[in-house]
């Protein structure tokens, strides 16, 4: 007699006799509750979704040994490791994050049963996402739920659901299952435009240049009100510096329609970076993104983020990435793009690249709280995947401060999306998550938290605080005076910002006009900038690139930092968090000091 293992969505128990005849007929599995989410706050039902409407199902199936992944990710990070900068490979990593095969066996055998074949699914090189198109009905029926048409008091419309089940036997097989209980609205982080002809403050400047008393280098006056790339070049101690290394590389993503115009960064290479004009950068399309060169149809969001990311790290080849998705549509067009957070296909596409960029800056997030859990988790795990390859990620921690700088507390977003409504300080993702490295704003000379608009920063409610900055913060919270904001914020939870930036008043070209324009959307593509020179310094010299960044510069590269002292981040009716000594949730451990960095890189001598 032999048992079969129970797979599929019929609970089946096979007794094999020697005329190989079933014992008892197949069983129906009782379905359980896989995920539920309260109604969210800001949506309400608006109708339901035609029977033929199509949605986008990414079941992630368990990766059990990822445990291992983060345990070599830990060791090539860390740079008193003996395993420093010892990457793994594409395959290395594919191998570590692969499902079992009884996994593998299980959702296949469910999904045949509903009449899913397997040329309709596409599979990760790893096999640990499964992706395929099927009508809300049929989705309803798998996952036993009825999905809605939700509509935001934005104006937004998606199609989802509060809770999803699984056959019993399942849940061990799935991690998660989206689109179904997301609820997240991806955003850019970006402050108001100023024109620059309009009032263009890149004229007002006094007559000498002075040294800032925090990094010790000369600084232009004019960039207290205009910044520029010999603005970043001086504030960072970068003059002079020409990169050269082979291999290096540097890379921009882009979404929700933003498109990155060449004739603007041209415009801007001549306006700043004279030595860089007729360079461009590669682009590379992900799900059917577009890069539409119409002047009228350039995005800010793009064209800051390229333009000072590839504008700083030039000559280093670069490449924008532009992923289609916008998963905020309107319900009366057919069917419409509905999909997952588009930086999960971006992740597909990234990590199915045998070189992807060394360097990696996203100015895009959600609230924490909107995104499922599960699917957090399980993106997290994405970026830690990169980073074991030895990539670095850079994400904006946002311009809300602790949660919303919203001054009115009626339209105020910082209450919990859990059926509550209490009060919260409310993080974002992905800039939460440990795999990342987090960077917050500054403004002027010397540097100071920026205040027009809200560094993003504070403590994950998903993420326990990752080991590597366990002192800096722990010392943070220590200085608190006792009970301060007590209950609206985790403090166990995965701190940021890791590091900071300038923020404000960064002058680019958008449809061919200059314009002055801010936000944690600025401060990481520069940081992203320098951190491609400083993997310039370590590539020229023979050495691996640097890949996930936090160990080291919690670590033996923290002094290479500008420690920002001033300012805070208000939000949520509160002035938020203090930026003070050390690291603080407001800018991190400051901002870089390239001159100092490119020597902390490098081994020890001997």
């Amino acid at each position: 007699m032999r048992i079969s293992s129970i797979t599929g969505s019929l609970c089946v128990i096979v007794v094999a006799l020697f005329t190989g005849s079933l014992a008892a007929p197949p069983k129906p599995c009782a379905s359980k509750v896989k995920e539920a989410v309260a109604p969210p706050r800001g949506w309400i039902k608006h109708g339901t979704p035609a029977p033929d409407h199509t949605i986008v199902l990414r079941i992630g199936l368990p990766q059990p040994d990822f445990h291992i992944l983060e345990k070599h990710l830990y060791e090539v990070s860390d740079p008193y490791h003996h395993r420093y900068g010892a990457h793994l490979s594409k395959e290395e990593v594919e191998t570590l994050v692969a499902p079992h095969q009884n996994s593998i066996d299980a959702v296949d055998e469910w999904l045949a049963s509903h009449g899913i074949k397997e040329s309709e699914l596409v599979r990760s090189p790893a096999k640990d996402w499964v992706t395929l198109k099927v009508p809300v009905s049929l989705a309803e029926k798998m996952l036993d739920t009825t999905y809605q048409v939700w509509e935001h008091t934005n104006g937004d419309h998606i199609v989802r659901t509060t809770s999803y089940s699984l056959p019993e036997n399942l849940h061990e097989h799935i991690d998660v299952i989206q689109p179904t209980t997301m609820f997240g609205q991806f955003k850019g982080s970006k402050s108001t435009i100023v024109w620059a002809d309009e009032n263009d403050v890149s004229a007002v400047q006094s007559s000498e240049p002075f040294v800032d008393p925090v990094s010790g280098v000369v600084v232009d006056p004019s960039c207290n009100t205009t910044i520029t790339i010999t603005c970043l070049q001086q504030l960072y101690n970068a003059i002079g510096f020409i990169p050269s290394a082979p291999g290096n590389s540097v890379g921009i993503t882009g979404y929700l329609e933003e498109f990155a115009n060449i004739q603007d960064l041209q415009s801007f290479y001549a306006d700043q970076r004279p030595d860089a004009l007729n360079s461009s950068f590669t682009f590379l399309s992900v799900k059917g993104g577009l890069n539409s060169q119409n002047l009228s149809d350039a995005g800010v969001e793009a064209g800051l983020d390229v333009q000072f990311a590839f504008g700083l790290s030039h000559p280093i080849p670069a490449t924008f990435y532009s992923t289609a998705g916008r998963p905020p549509f309107k319900p009366d067009i057919g069917t419409p793009t509905d999909t997952n957070e588009p930086y999960t296909d971006w992740l597909d596409f990234i990590l199915s690249q045998e070189k992807p960029p060394l360097s990696i800056s996203t100015s895009y997030g959600d609230d924490e709280q909107t995104v499922p859990k599960s699917f957090a988790l399980r993106a997290c795990a994405g970026f830690a995947q990169l980073g074991a390859r030895g990539v670095s990620l850079m994400f904006a921690s946002g311009d809300g401060g602790v949660g919303d700088n919203d001054p009115n507390p009626a339209t105020q977003q910082c209450f919990t999306n859990d059926g509550r409504n209490a009060t919260r300080f409310i993080p974002g993702f992905p800039a939460s998550c440990p795999f990342v490295t987090a960077v917050g704003g500054t403004t002027r000379v010397p540097e100071v938290a920026v205040s027009r608009f809200f560094s993003g920063g504070g403590f994950s409610d998903f993420f326990a605080r990752p080991a590597y900055q366990e002192q800096a913060v722990s010392s943070y919270l220590a200085a608190l005076p006792k009970g301060t904001y007590k209950g609206l914020f985790n403090p166990n939870g995965r701190a940021f910002p890791d590091v900071a930036a300038q923020s404000d008043r960064f002058r680019i070209f958008l449809s061919g006009r200059p314009i002055l324009i801010g936000g944690t959307s600025a401060s990481s593509p520069a940081f992203a900038g320098i951190v491609a020179l400083l993997n310039d310094v370590r590539l020229s010299k023979g050495l691996p690139p640097l890949g996930f960044l936090n160990p080291l510069i919690y670590s033996k590269a923290a002094s290479g930092f500008n420690d920002i002292t001033i300012g805070h981040n208000s939000g949520c009716g509160t002035t938020g968090f203090n930026a003070t000594q050390g690291w603080d949730p407001v800018t991190g451990l400051g901002t870089p000091n390239f001159g100092k960095l490119k020597e902390l890189i490098l081994p020890f001598p001997g």
